[in-house]
């Protein structure tokens, strides 16, 4: 899941909030550094990456992208399953999107300064931006797919360009749509489960 998914799926506590987030931005030692919630949070992000990567009707997601792209389908599906949950927010919260992405951004302001400059960076970014909440129309999508093709491009001596990709979204939506209304009730009832057993 992408990070939408992972931050509706997270405690509502800022910390653990947020350290779900982290769990794409920090690698490593500096992970060690991080307090008790943060790396709760980072936990939590591990047990939906696991739940998801594992689960038959993601692969079944992934098995509807185009050959050409098919290296990066975890990816797509990831951030196309955001833009599924944007747009059928009302059947997964109580709240509003727009209250929710303006909940969450103003809950970290007291806990950026701590983090290592990338993360803190890339989240201040997020923020000024409005990534979460531009990620209920296409051109979010696009801008989404574009900044992974830049972090792509900086890890190899290849060049790729991820933002044609968003027609995949197009003209599969309908059989995606049907994917993410059958595996994220599942996602849900398994995190609300890890939850619990991980109260303390």
């Amino acid at each position: 899941m992408n990070w939408l998914a992972h931050l509706l799926l997270a405690e509502s506590d800022p910390e653990i909030r947020l350290g779900n987030l982290l769990g794409d931005l920090i690698k490593g030692k500096q992970r060690q550094a991080l307090n008790s919630n943060l790396q709760k949070g980072l936990k939590c992000h591990q047990a939906i990456d696991i739940f998801t990567d594992k689960h038959p009707i993601v692969k079944r997601s992934k098995q509807r992208i185009d050959l050409k792209y098919r290296r990066f389908s975890g990816i797509l599906i990831d951030v196309f399953y955001d833009y599924i949950l944007a747009n059928n927010w009302q059947y997964y919260s109580n709240i509003s999107l727009e209250e929710f992405v303006s909940t969450v951004y103003n809950s970290w302001d007291d806990y950026l300064p701590v983090l290592p400059v990338y993360p803190q960076g890339v989240i201040n970014r997020l923020i000024a931006e409005d990534w979460l909440g531009s990620y209920i129309n296409l051109v979010g999508i696009e801008q989404t797919l574009a900044r992974i093709s830049w972090r792509l491009n900086k890890r190899s001596d290849r060049q790729y360009d991820l933002t044609p990709a968003v027609q995949e979204l197009t003209t599969n939506y309908s059989e995606l749509e049907q994917d993410f209304k059958l595996f994220f009730p599942q996602l849900q009832f398994h995190i609300d489960d890890w939850h619990l057993m991980n109260k303390n």
